[in-house]
Order: structure tokens, then sequence, then C-alpha cells
């Protein structure tokens, strides 16, 4: 065999080989390429609007935060005057209980002071009536004169 029926030889098969690896090899490795290349683009993509997504909801969450401070800062106020409110009708009452056992207390003691001295009357009138029988040289009948000592009771 001659160098050149080999070289023509080994130049057909070599094109068979290239138009064989075109027709059949070629064409799923640039199709899974190309799939690939997509599946990236594609990843990209997602993460792109993943991170997007993220910041929108990190700004979503900051400001969920920020409105349940706000609520939180409003509900302890509410709390603190709602406390006040209630600390300021407690002293309403007690001064009202306060007043009201002043006033019983007062009329207790006029009620005490009244009948002291109705107590007083009538121990000044048997004493009145003792120190007179004693000056009339007789006894005095307190049934009998009982108009006299009811004159003598309300003058004193």
């Amino acid at each position: 065999m001659n160098i050149n029926a080999t070289l023509l030889a080994q130049t057909i098969m070599f094109a068979l080989f290239v138009w064989f690896c075109m027709k059949f090899v070629w064409t799923p490795i640039i199709a899974a390429l190309e799939e690939r290349k997509k599946q990236i683009a594609d990843g990209l993509a997602d993460a792109e609007r993943a991170k997007h997504d993220l910041e929108l909801a990190a700004k979503r969450a900051a400001e969920i935060l920020r409105e349940a401070k706000e609520k939180s800062a409003d509900i302890l106020a509410g709390g603190e005057k709602r406390a006040s409110e209630i600390i300021e009708a407690a002293k309403d009452q007690a001064r009202t209980e306060g007043d009201r056992i002043i006033t019983g207390a007062k009329a207790e003691i006029d009620q005490e002071v009244f009948r002291a001295k109705e107590q007083l009357r009538t121990q000044v009138s048997a004493i009145a009536l003792a120190g007179a029988s004693k000056i009339l040289g007789r006894e005095i009948d307190a049934k009998a004169h009982n108009d006299l000592l009811d004159k003598l009771v309300a003058e004193i």
C-alpha cells in the first residue's frame, strides 16, 4: 500500500467520523449544553427573584416589628392611663367613704351628747328635788309633781 492511499483512506474515514459525530453525537451534546445553559439562567433568575423577595420580606418584617412596637407602646400607655383612672376612682371612693364615716361618727357623737345632756338633766332634776325636799323638810312626790319636773328638765 501506498502512503497516498492510506492518507486518502484515513481522510475518508475521518470525514465519516466527523459526519457521524455531527449527526449522532454533537446534536445531543449541544442540546444538553443548551438545556444546562437554560437551567443555569433559570436558577440565576430564581436566585435574583428570591433575593428580591428576601429584601421585601425583610422590609415587611421590619414594618411589622415597628407596628408591633407602636401597638405595644399604645397598649402600655392605655394600661397606665387605666391604672391612674382606677387609682383616682379608688381615691374618690375612699374620700366618699371617709366622709360618710365621719358624718356617721358626728351623728353618733351628737346622739351621745344629747343622751348625756338628757341624763344630766334627769340627774340635776333629781338632785334639785332632793335639795328642795330637804329645804322644805318634807318629801316631794315625784308622781304628783311630774309636770313640774318636766318643766324643770326643759328649762335646764
